[in-house]
């Protein structure tokens, strides 16, 4: 309703003296209203938030049990909204995760963008566009990651996705994060906003540590204190690690706390659908780019006091990263590309038992190491495929220099690896994997040869090429190669990009494939 009323001048006399001119001009603005009904709606249209963090796994959340790591912020917005218990990412490696979740496309579908640091095709376009193209302010403050490919012959590039792109780093604050509650003020107050608020917490090296302040984050976590998961040596120097990370994920979740304070503030809370989710599993052995649980599997959690039925209650449905582009564009009111795999999460916010997905596939391709897998999920269960299990399934080169993975080493020269510990360097490894998460919560238990289980097997077996033959991937025959050595993690020196093969689906052309396959 502001927006209709700022239609009309302050004065009329100062614009249209006179009775004539007065309907005149009253006439003239009521059509112009009725041309532009989303400026009379743009009060109505929900606001939007995405909260991304960097390398966070799922389990390091408070409400998602870490009774260590605190996040009160998060725990309370998922407390008065919705918590999904089996939402998954798309890829467990920073830029194309993010990529498929702006675009709502499997990472093999954007072109070059499904390998770390690479660009998404260039005819693809970014949901936020969308929304600004609808009237929506928009902004990206903290990490960004994602850049389009060049326009192919007689193509055009796409429009600017963003209003306002900034990395949101002061002084004293390198996290992301920091100009995120000026962006709210700042905002263009006219218009309903979209805002990409990507934090590089808890990307390593960590930088929490030194800017650590008390007042606002309140003591930093004890290492004596931390929850050192089974694939991981406790000893010293891991849990100084660990409590480091948790600095960073407490961090990350104060600077929501802020924005929902300033929101509050100005009254527009309760009409603003909020999702909080991390691009990728923690920055630790046997996390991040792995397509068992530790790093696939993402918190997500809503918030939307207008949108969300039984506010407070979980769901178990199944959501795919891929499902957040669609669900902003619904809730906004705006029309889908023809480009989006993915399926809106609205009937979830509206009933906790609803089912929008049978499926959710994820992508394991080069992040620093050679690497092709691919897996599904489906029922509690998960089946994934290695096409390069000769490897062990590395992770980034930054994990592998750090003081955890060292730990892992000395423990493997000793001979001291428990089961899941030595399942970190395991080459080479089983084709076929089938887990039953709800029981096997580390996947540890393969049960890809068990009778009992032939069944399960054979559907998603049969569900995953279904999938793979329908969205057109591929293992490329000319894969990108390792650029670090997979013991130090010291960089091989091979230019910038003579590693560089040719990206899964680019021999079929992926990225001008819609269809989503199964769902």
């Amino acid at each position: 309703m502001k927006a209709f009323l700022s239609l009309f001048p302050r004065s009329w006399s100062d614009q249209c003296p006179g009775k004539k001119g007065w309907k005149t001009r009253l006439l003239g603005t009521l059509l112009i209203a009725l041309a532009l009904p989303t400026l009379i709606l743009a009060d109505d249209r929900p606001n939007l938030i995405l909260f991304i963090a960097d390398d966070v796994s799922w389990n390091d959340v408070g409400c998602y049990g870490n009774t260590a790591a605190r996040t009160p912020n998060i725990d309370q917005l998922a407390a008065n909204g919705r918590r999904f218990d089996e939402a998954y990412l798309t890829a467990s490696s920073c830029s194309p995760s993010r990529s498929s979740i702006i675009t709502g496309r499997y990472p093999h579908n954007n072109g070059r963008a499904s390998e770390l640091h690479q660009p998404i095709s260039a005819h693809l376009p970014w949901f936020p566009r969308l929304l600004k193209d609808a009237g929506y302010y928009t902004a990206l403050v903290g990490k960004n990651h994602m850049t389009s490919d060049k326009p192919a012959s007689g193509e055009a590039a796409q429009p600017d996705p963003f209003d306002l792109v900034t990395p949101g780093k002061v002084k004293g604050n390198s996290g992301g994060h920091a100009l995120w509650v000026q962006t709210v003020q700042q905002r263009a107050k006219e218009k309903p906003f979209f805002f990409w608020f990507a934090a590089n917490d808890a990307h390593r090296d960590w930088e929490a540590d030194k800017e650590w302040d008390e007042t606002r984050y309140g003591s930093s976590h004890e290492p004596a204190k931390v929850i050192v998961p089974p694939y991981l040596v406790d000893d010293a120097a891991t849990r100084r690690d660990l409590a480091s990370y948790y600095n960073e994920v407490t961090r990350f979740d104060h600077y929501i706390g802020e924005v929902v304070a300033e929101l509050k503030k100005e009254g527009t809370l309760n009409n603003t659908l909020i999702f909080i989710l991390a691009d990728n599993g923690s920055p630790f052995p046997r996390s991040k780019t792995r397509l068992h649980d530790s790093g696939m599997k993402t918190f997500l959690v809503a918030h939307w006091p207008v949108g969300i039925k039984s506010p407070g209650t979980a769901t178990s449905s199944l959501a795919s990263a891929i499902d957040l582009a669609p669900s902003f564009l619904s809730a906004a009111g705006v029309s889908m590309p023809k480009t989006f795999q993915g399926t809106s999460l609205l009937p979830i916010l509206t009933d906790p038992a609803a089912k929008v997905r049978q499926f959710a596939f994820s992508e394991h391709n080069w992040h620093d190491y050679e690497a092709h897998g691919r897996a599904v999920r489906s029922d509690g269960f998960l089946y994934l495929r290695n096409n390069r299990p000769a490897l062990p399934l590395q992770g980034p080169a930054d994990y592998v220099r750090s003081p955890s993975h060292v730990s892992l080493r000395t423990a493997r020269d000793a001979g001291t690896l428990t089961p899941a510990q030595a399942d970190v360097f395991a080459a080479p490894r089983a084709e076929e994997e089938l887990y039953q998460t709800a029981t096997d919560p580390e996947q540890l238990n393969n049960l890809v040869n068990s009778p009992e289980h032939a069944a399960v097997k054979e559907l998603l077996t049969r569900v995953l090429a279904q999938w793979t033959k329908e969205t057109y991937d591929d293992v490329p025959e000319q894969i990108s190669q390792d650029s670090f050595h997979r013991e130090t993690g010291q960089s091989l020196k091979l230019g910038k990009e003579a590693f560089r093969g040719t990206p899964p689906g680019s021999k079929s052309q992926a990225d001008r494939i819609n269809a989503p396959g199964p769902r």
